[in-house]
């Protein structure tokens, strides 16, 4: 009985102890299992949560592009506002371009006040009739370059163009050409009454550089060569040619050719070329489009703003060689020194403002007033050389 009895104890026994283990097998399961699962609904909600704020994220920089973009828009808009503003004065007045008129005053100024350095003489009929003339051919220059311009689309948004404020293509140009025979006929006149027909092949020289620096089928300027066209035009040419026209009289057939009116021509093209390379500094986008390789377009507005710089320097710098070289009279060195504050202007002006599309349209300008001051100086000094420095020979080039 007591063998049974133990017997049964140690079968309840062992059974007990294995429903005991498989009762805490089953707990820890079920406990490991509760506690997995919680780890995945962490998990589960810390993914969502950062899948959230990626969305975010990218929400806010989608509309920070978006307020980018609409700024951008709004800086435009406010632009073209800005251009809508200008006056029909303010345009009439650009289109006319009264100032760069003086690249047709200064070229006949000097070349007559080194005439008369070496003659002695100064016809005024011949120089006014030269001076017409001369507004004539600039005249014919800026109409053509605009129907030009406005046929490649390069003056598509240009409101000062001619042809966009007359609204006439034709007519612009007939009055172009008209302007051009009547300049034509004037120096034609002249050259006729001083009876210097080498002059005459000169300033046909000039009228031709400009006709393919801008007229189909050259068009050199969409080229890049429109400064180097520019001073040879206004420079050699121009200023030589009313040298010669301006110093023949009955006493003097032919002036010699020296080195004062051939270092002054040099001068002068220069100062002139310098107007046309800072006007595109306003249009780099638009002759980019339009195909035109405009300098600026190849070295971009910083690297020209250098290169009007380096320009200046070389301007002076040749003054300063030319006088010592004695190809210059003193006289001209020292007032052509007086304008270096403008020179300065202009250099400072082009760095400071060559990003700004709207304020570097001015640059131009300042150029035309140094070329002004710089030729009325140089043409001073000329005659001022002819009173004071009695023992001042120019140097013989060519009899």
């Amino acid at each position: 009985m007591m063998l049974m009895a133990a017997s049964f104890c140690d079968v309840n026994l062992g059974c007990g102890l294995r429903k005991l283990h498989d009762f805490h097998s089953t707990r820890n399961g079920k406990t490991r299992s509760h506690a997995h699962a919680q780890n995945l609904c962490s998990y589960s909600k810390q993914h969502i949560y950062l899948k959230r704020l990626d969305i975010k994220q990218v929400e806010v920089k989608r509309r920070f592009k978006l307020h980018q973009v609409s700024s951008g828009k709004n800086a435009h808009s406010s632009e073209l506002a800005k251009e809508d503003d200008i006056s029909m004065a303010t345009l009439i007045w650009r289109a006319i371009k009264l100032p760069i008129y003086s690249v047709a005053l200064v070229p006949l100024t000097i070349g007559s006040a080194s005439a008369y350095l070496q003659s002695s003489t100064f016809p005024a009929t011949r120089y006014f009739v030269l001076l017409v003339s001369s507004i004539l051919v600039i005249t014919w220059l800026n109409l053509s370059n605009d129907v030009y311009d406005f046929d490649t689309g390069a003056d598509k948004n240009k409101r000062e163009s001619v042809v966009n404020l007359i609204g006439s293509r034709t007519g612009t140009l007939l009055a172009a050409y008209m302007f051009l025979v009547l300049g034509l006929i004037g120096l034609t006149w002249v050259s006729l009454e001083a009876g210097h027909l080498r002059a005459m092949l000169l300033l046909t020289c000039a009228i031709v550089c400009g006709y393919i620096y801008q007229c189909p089928p050259f068009r050199l300027s969409y080229h890049g060569l429109g400064e180097p066209l520019c001073f040879a035009a206004f420079g050699p040419f121009a200023t030589t040619g009313f040298y010669w026209l301006m110093g023949n009289n009955s006493s003097v057939n032919y002036l010699p050719l020296t080195g004062t009116v051939l270092c002054a021509s040099l001068l002068v093209g220069f100062t002139t070329s310098l107007i046309l390379f800072c006007s595109h500094f306003h249009q780099v986008e638009e002759d980019t489009t339009v195909g035109k390789i405009s300098p600026l377009v190849r070295l971009g507005t910083e690297k020209g703003s250098s290169v009007v710089k380096v320009a200046i320097t070389a301007l002076y710098s040749l003054l300063l060689t030319f006088g010592l070289s004695r190809d210059l009279p003193s006289s001209c060195v020292i007032l052509c020194l007086l304008t270096l504050p403008m020179g300065n202007r202009v250099v400072s002006f082009v760095d400071e403002n060559h990003e700004d599309k709207r304020s570097i349209f001015m640059a131009k300008y300042y150029c035309v007033r140094l070329h002004a001051l710089f030729g009325a100086s140089l043409a001073a000094g000329l005659v001022i050389a002819k009173f004071v420095s009695k023992r001042y020979i120019p140097r013989l080039i060519l009899a």
